[in-house]
């Protein structure tokens, strides 16, 4: 209504004829008349109705129906198109039929194939299986409404598919034709009818198309639509609990086509809480795990399963010689391998020395090979046999060569200046053990990327040597996708881990960095596991397009809780909350106060076991303590059991 057609009637006063003059309407019912209504504001700016589609402005939607179902339907027919990763409304209308009618119909419809079986037997015809068919199911329907096991429904399925383009809108009717035919179920579109069709798919329980099909509860059941993805195996680890039907989430991620992970999470969200619970669920099946820590958070589990933790820092008694080699396995060429060992340690040095020039590059790759030369190190040496050089042994050989005196006076703080302590010495770290730590928390930010390098690049060493099922977990792996070159060195990993039984779970708060790494997109892409805890309002539009999340998953991320999240494994994923029983929790919490109680506990029990039978009296003294081991907490929780209350049984457990 126009502006002046309001004022006009709002204004308009009534004629002598029809009674006294009246005052103006209020201002109030004048604002009234022109706010707008609801399905003014959900509207769509323009809309075109079509024999096949309609055009809702920016999307076109096209509506079909159910028009035929086959003898038998089995349970969960329905799920591939509810679980279809394409935008579409479904709509269900169920209209309960009289029994006493039905069974009246069904008493005729008998009648007429018991009719025609005996015409056919007269006249000497073969038997028909159709009719036998029909007879025999009539008859068991009969049965079952008399005794009131079954009852019938006339059952109308609509489903509005919608799309940016009428080549999408045909690509997604192939798709949902191809599925529910495999099935014998049969759909068509609504010609001259989508503007009841669309509407009879909206939440307004209108049923205009009125297209329908009689069913009975069983079949009907079948077409439940409250389905989710199980990821429950017969083998694996407990990850932990599908918040949409509370089953129990084990997974193996040896079993996918590879093993690695990616966990994305903000802050404070327990990725590192889920992480260390899956490491300690994952000894228990002989996985050996090699962790680096950047925050010094598995010093503690490390100690407690009886791991070995080194603290990699520029005054640390632990050392790693970079320009040591591994020993070639029975179908490698040492050649190779000693190839492969220079370009990584190339790109090591472009890290250390902040960029090389082409020319640079070439110095330093020939200084490396003349470096393993200067130790007798080559193609057909036995690199076991030989020891390795240091840095200061390719500083000596760099300095000898034309052109080298700016590399040589960026690389005498690693040699003689404060850094020197880091990297040139021989290795000196064991790693025969099922669990593993390297922690570069004390190292100074910017060695950590060289640090991280350096580790990953003698655990791979390590890997080579021996085919055993590992672990090898990255927390806040962004440090190493900052830089091109370690960025690099790890995805090469990743693709090649797979050949040697190794899975790399990479770990990062900052989402950002990591993928706008030219390397970040392809280390989710050979990742067979993914895993999103909370996410910040920052980030989580990138994450969203990046995995291709429905609004309803984005909104998921943003409330989650401390340890909830979304789980992808493979083509599937489904929303998780991580649960630990009260030991698990002891050991891998991150929470200082349970952290500091724990250690008070451990203190106490200390004294009282070096102070003999005196300090056993007092203990006994004491209050008893429950050990509510059984007990299952998530991460963060409020009702999770504080650490004072570990004993020494807990301990022994432990």
């Amino acid at each position: 209504m126009a502006l002046t057609d309001l004022l006009n009637l709002n204004f308009r006063k009534k004629s002598d004829e029809e009674g006294p003059n009246i005052l103006p309407v209020l201002p109030e019912e004048i604002y009234q008349t022109g706010v707008l209504d609801l399905q003014d504001v959900i509207a769509p700016h323009a809309l075109k109705v079509s024999s096949r589609e309609l055009d809702l402005g920016e999307k076109i939607a096209r509506t079909f129906f159910v028009i035929s179902y086959p003898r038998f339907l089995t349970t969960g027919w329905f799920a591939p198109i509810i679980n279809m990763d394409k935008v579409l409304d479904i709509s269900i209308f169920i209209h309960p039929m009289d029994t006493n009618e039905m069974l009246r119909k069904f008493q005729k419809k008998v009648a007429e194939v018991q009719s025609q079986i005996s015409t056919r037997e007269e006249k000497g015809m073969v038997r028909d299986p159709m009719l036998d068919t029909a007879y025999s199911d009539l008859e068991q329907l009969r049965d079952s409404l008399q005794q009131a096991q079954e009852r019938i429904f006339e059952v109308g399925l609509y489903l509005t598919i919608y799309g940016n383009s009428r080549e999408d809108i045909d690509k997604i009717e192939t798709e949902i034709r191809g599925i529910l035919e495999s099935r014998l179920v049969y759909i068509r579109p609504a010609l001259f009818q989508q503007e009841q069709g669309f509407r009879s798919v909206l939440p307004l329980c209108t049923d205009e198309l009125d297209v329908h099909t009689k069913l009975n509860s069983a079949p009907l059941s079948s077409i439940f639509p409250f389905i989710s993805f199980d990821l429950t195996s017969d083998r694996g680890i407990l990850y932990g609990i599908n918040r949409h039907n509370s089953s129990l989430i084990l997974f193996d991620r040896f079993s996918l086509e590879n093993y690695n992970s990616v966990t994305f999470a903000k802050s404070g969200a327990g990725k590192s809480y889920m992480t260390k619970l899956e490491i300690l669920r994952s000894l228990m099946f002989d996985t050996e795990v090699i962790v680096i820590d950047p925050e010094r958070e598995y010093e503690y589990l490390a100690e407690t399963v009886g791991g070995r933790y080194f603290n990699i820092s520029l005054s640390s008694e632990h050392h790693i010689n970079p320009f040591d080699l591994a020993i070639p396995r029975e179908d490698e060429n040492p050649a190779d391998v000693l190839r492969n060992n220079i370009i990584t340690l190339v790109g090591l040095f472009r890290i250390m020395l902040s960029g090389l020039t082409p020319e640079e590059d070439a110095i330093i790759d020939r200084a490396i090979t003349e470096t393993y030369a200067l130790k007798d190190i080559t193609a057909e040496a036995n690199f076991a046999l030989i020891e390795p050089p240091l840095l200061s042994d390719f500083e000596l050989v760099l300095s000898g060569m034309e052109g080298s005196e700016s590399l040589v006076q960026r690389l005498t703080k690693y040699t003689k200046g404060t850094w020197s302590g880091f990297m040139n010495r021989p290795t000196n770290v064991d790693m025969n053990k099922k669990l593993v730590v390297f922690s570069v928390r004390d190292m100074e930010d910017d060695l950590k990327p060289v640090a991280m390098y350096i580790i990953t690049h003698h655990i791979w060493n390590q890997v080579r040597k021996e085919l055993r099922k590992r672990l090898l977990v990255i927390d806040e792996a962004w440090w190493m996708m900052r830089s091109e070159d370690t960025a690099s060195f790890l995805f090469g990993i990743a693709k090649r881990g797979r050949k040697y039984y190794l899975g790399i779970s990479t770990i990062t708060q900052d989402v950002s960095d990591f993928l706008n790494s030219p390397y970040g997109i392809p280390m989710i892409t050979n990742s067979s596991i993914q895993l999103l805890l909370r996410q910040s309002p920052t980030s989580v539009d990138l994450v969203q397009s990046t995995f291709k999340l429905s609004d309803e998953e984005k909104y998921l991320l943003l409330e989650s809780d401390v340890g909830e999240g979304i789980f992808f494994a493979g083509l599937k994923h489904v929303a998780l909350k991580v649960i630990a029983s009260y030991t698990e929790d002891q050991i891998i919490t991150s929470d200082p106060s349970q952290i500091l109680a724990i250690k008070k506990a451990k203190q106490e029990l200390e004294t009282v076991s070096e102070g003999g039978p005196e300090g056993a009296a007092a203990l006994s003294d004491q209050p008893p303590i429950k050990n509510p081991s059984v007990e299952a907490h998530a991460p963060g929780s409020d009702t999770a059991p504080q650490g004072a209350s570990l004993n020494s049984g807990s301990l022994k457990e432990i």
